[in-house]
């Protein structure tokens, strides 16, 4: 956001006129001005200066007689969701303004607000950047808002660029039904796109209760210092678990604001330790999501070893068993120096955000292929939250389901990521038919017997509890039997759920290499009449269905029929090509069982209502 848009210009005004008033109030920029009638553009060497341009200028500063109108040059299709407010009473800083009732109040009455975050510049007013869930609720805000009067401060509102702004349609018709150059017919995006990510990967840090107080300081002094000086927005779960002895903090920023925040607040904890004369050591605690924290620790403990020497600490994290369906975050715990602590922060959440970007890669590759699944019953997607969950802005502790952060599974180990709420956009309803209970026979090592089960069955009722599905383990098919039968039923998200929690055991569990794919045989019984529309004449749709999922799909041509006159299908493959066969599978019997119903006759007539 380094262009700005210099309105109410003067026609007599020239590019001089306008250095020379940039010159004069010490504003650099980084380009030529652009005249045009009645306005003029410029770029700024960063946002730092283009927000010092807007404040200094728009609205005080005269050439010829005119005011200028100074403010983000924003493109017409970028003028989407996004706007940015200024001239918000000084006082309204951060910590009060996250919890603030009148500018909540006042920002909700205009539409659904799904991001607020408070901009850091050298002005005394606050300055933040609003999302709106729609276009119009936005430009209803703008129209109000603007010129607003907050105890006595006018409040300005523009328009800043909106990166996630969908671009103008194109209209239909175009010439002979062609598609504009560089787009695609579907409107699935392109395989080899990588995601665009909504904002950094948050640090989550569990913190004393006693050390909160000197965190915030006087007036909420301290903490306003620190997200000054870190560019940061930092939240201190302080209300939420009443007594707890640690208190949850979420800092939103770059990776190395998020570290320079850690690193002040580690220093502010040990100085309150002195003054308090708190003789016990203060470890670092760093909270992460289980599916993140595997990678982290890398095969047979490598990848925390390293960090371990390399930062001169001692590393520790939480059991699995302490996890539960609404508790998905392991704690970190380093022990060190303030200095080896920090470094230590670094390299984890290095780690993790790997994790988390090829997570999200991962996802958007295959997310747009799954058809007739609905992404958004897995419970992987906070309602309405844009990418990371706005959780993190106001985040429970870690376990509380609450403000969009909710958890689900994951094919790749543990609940739902992060990232999942992206693909919410390209999620497909169920039809009803396809909502009915679906069974699938999973083959996984007999030696991960125990690790699906858990101590005492635990893990696979907590599995099944979380995933809606029945799991059982079939008995051995003999002593030396290398496989076991896991038996699921249950409709397609919970298939997918608990299939995909199965895929991610194993594979945390270290049951297949670091570098090698957790494949696995799923089996589906179809009716004995529908096994030939599976494998189409000639196996042309087997093989069609081979070539789209890259799973291994077999209709073995010689078996019998159960007694429930059913075939087995079989389905080999990585995660989402087994995912994407199964669907597929479903979805031709579903419109082989549409065709089997029988059809009213021309003519015939609705039952009528009996009465009663």
């Amino acid at each position: 956001m380094n262009k700005l848009y210099i309105g109410n210009v003067s026609e007599e005004a020239s590019a001089e006129d306008l250095e020379t008033i940039f010159e004069q109030w010490k504003i650099p920029h980084s380009g030529p001005f652009l005249i045009k009638t009645g306005y003029a553009f410029v770029d700024c060497p960063d946002e730092k200066v283009a927000m010092k341009a807007i404040d200094i200028l728009s609205g005080k500063v005269e050439l010829h007689g005119k005011l200028l109108e100074v403010e983000h040059s924003v493109p017409k299709r970028q003028r989407s969701c996004k706007l940015q407010i200024r001239n918000i009473p000084p006082h309204m800083q951060w910590e009060t303004l996250s919890s603030s009732q009148v500018l909540d109040g006042l920002l909700a009455q205009y539409g659904a607000v799904e991001n607020c975050e408070q901009v850091n510049t050298d002005t005394e007013t606050a300055v933040v950047n609003v999302r709106y869930a729609a276009k119009d609720q936005a430009r209803l805000a703008m129209e109000k808002l603007n010129g607003f009067l907050m105890e006595n401060y006018a409040l300005k509102v523009s328009y800043i660029p909106d990166e996630n702004a969908a671009p103008d349609a194109v209209p239909l018709g175009g010439r002979r039904g062609f598609a504009p150059r560089g787009s695609s017919r579907s409107g699935s995006p392109g395989l080899g796109a990588r995601p665009k990510l909504q904002s950094d990967v948050p640090l989550r840090m569990l913190v004393p209760t006693q050390f909160v107080g000197a965190i915030i300081g006087k007036e909420g002094a301290t903490i306003r210092n620190i997200t000054k000086q870190t560019h940061s927005k930092i939240d201190i779960h302080r209300k939420e678990n009443a007594g707890a002895a640690e208190k949850p903090i979420t800092v939103h920023s770059t990776p190395e604001g998020c570290s320079n925040a850690c690193r002040t607040i580690m220093e502010i904890m040990q100085k309150e330790a002195v003054d308090t004369k708190f003789t016990e050591e203060i470890p670092l605690k760093i909270l992460a999501h289980n599916n993140f924290v595997g990678r982290l620790i890398g095969k047979e403990g490598r990848n925390l070893k390293k960090i371990e020497q390399d930062t001169e600490t001692k590393i520790t994290i939480s059991p699995l068993q302490d996890l539960t369906l609404y508790n998905p975050e392991r704690t970190i715990t380093v022990k060190g120096s303030i200095d080896a602590c920090s470094r230590a922060e670094e390299e984890v959440m290095k780690k993790v955000r790997e994790s988390y970007e090829n997570d999200c890669a991962a996802m958007n590759l295959q997310s747009n292929l799954i058809p007739g699944l609905n992404l958004n019953a897995l419970g992987l997607f906070p309602g309405g939250a844009p990418g990371m969950p706005p959780s993190m802005a106001n985040a429970p502790p870690p376990g509380a389901q609450a403000g969009g952060y909710s958890f689900g599974s994951s094919p790749f180990g543990g609940e739902a990521p992060f990232w999942a709420s992206m693909l919410s956009a390209s999620s497909q309803p169920l039809s009803v038919g396809q909502q009915e209970s679906e069974t699938v026979h999973l083959f996984i090592p007999a030696l991960a017997v125990g690790a699906i089960i858990g101590k005492q069955g635990q893990h696979i009722k907590q599995l099944s509890r979380f995933a809606g599905a029945s799991i059982k383990i079939a008995p051995a098919d003999g002593a030396d039997a290398k496989q076991r039968m896991v038996i699921v039923a249950g409709p397609p998200e919970a298939q997918f759920k608990a299939q995909g929690r199965i895929f991610g055991k194993l594979k945390e569990e270290n049951f297949f290499g670091p570098k090698e794919e957790v494949r696995l045989e799923a089996h589906i019984k179809v009716p004995s009449f529908a096994a030939g529309r599976v494998i189409g004449k000639g196996g042309k749709t087997v093989n069609e269905l081979q070539n789209l999922t890259s799973a291994e799909v077999v209709v073995p041509r010689e078996q019998t029929p159960d007694e429930n006159d059913q075939v087995v299908v079989k389905i080999t493959g990585h995660f989402y090509a087994s995912q994407l066969a199964q669907r597929k599978i479903q979805e031709i019997l579903c419109q082989v069982r549409r065709q089997q119903q029988p059809k009213p006759s021309p003519g015939a007539q609705p039952p009528l209502p009996r009465r009663k």
